[in-house]
């Protein structure tokens, strides 16, 4: 039997673009009349078209599907439907991540008020971080570019951090440290991201260190009066710093046109 374009479209609930693409695809292929040049479908064009409907539906590239259709042998077609899978287990796989990601930075966001200013000892892990900045002004490198927009892509694992130099703490200047930013990734995150480490990678080792949260101006900079009550808590619990200072940036806010950074601190001990 034959069927107009616009009938075989409702009888087989698709639009009469899908319609075209699959004939672009020559998954289907309808008669077309010399006298008007209308395209007619047959039942043959059905049962094809919703054998490629079914492949779509696991997740196979439609030019794959056009292939299957001419040259569906068992083996190619389980191989087929194996790559598809395997590339869903990955989706899936990422979008767990980011669901986890997502419920720790909730967790943190929502966790500020009562955290601000608290010290506690903690053991930070390994970073990988990219150095794109001296003080704030940021770096021209054209490797760290290429660098910058692939890591770029794995946000919201990775994140802004700052790092204040072991030498720089030594020379008791109140005046503003010099520090770097960059965008940063946990040893952990590296490993499930499969992301690569070149020579442009900075690694900052695991620690011991006191860590705090603190609030302040986006336009203020970070110095020693600013990380005071940490300083004197270290005094008081008998620690001495060992290394540098780094830190990240959890969030900033906008209220009342004022710019505020909460920022993580980490004193290494």
């Amino acid at each position: 039997m034959k069927y107009c374009i616009g009938e075989f479209s409702t009888i087989l609930g698709i639009t009469k673009d899908t319609l075209r693409l699959y004939e672009k695809h020559q998954i289907v292929e309808p008669a077309k009349d010399d006298h008007n040049s209308y395209r007619y479908y047959n039942d043959l064009d059905a049962r094809n078209l919703l054998m490629s409907r079914w492949y779509r539906s696991m997740g196979i590239p439609l030019p794959e599907v056009a292939e299957l259709m001419k040259h569906a042998s068992v083996e190619r077609v389980n191989h087929e439907i194996a790559r598809s899978r395997e590339q869903l287990e990955e989706e899936i796989r990422r979008k767990t991540m980011l669901l986890d990601k997502m419920n720790q930075i909730e967790q943190e966001i929502g966790a500020l008020d009562a955290e601000l200013f608290q010290c506690r000892i903690k053991q930070r892990p390994g970073w990988y971080r990219l150095k794109q900045t001296v003080n704030n002004r940021l770096l021209k490198n054209e490797r760290m570019n290429r660098l910058v927009n692939q890591w770029m892509d794995c946000l919201p694992f990775a994140f802004f951090s700052f790092r204040i130099e072991e030498e720089e703490l030594l020379t008791d200047s109140l005046k503003n440290w010099k520090h770097s930013w960059g965008l940063t990734l946990t040893e952990e995150d590296v490993q499930k991201l499969g992301i690569e480490i070149g020579d442009q990678v900075e690694y900052i080792p695991p620690t011991q260190c006191l860590s705090a949260v603190i609030v302040k101006s986006q336009s203020s900079p970070i110095t020693k009066e600013t990380l005071g009550f940490m300083f004197e808590e270290l005094t008081s619990l008998g620690y001495q710093v060992t290394g540098d200072i780094v830190g990240r940036i959890i969030m900033n806010e906008q209220e009342r046109g004022k710019k505020r950074s909460y920022l993580e601190v980490n004193i290494s001990i």
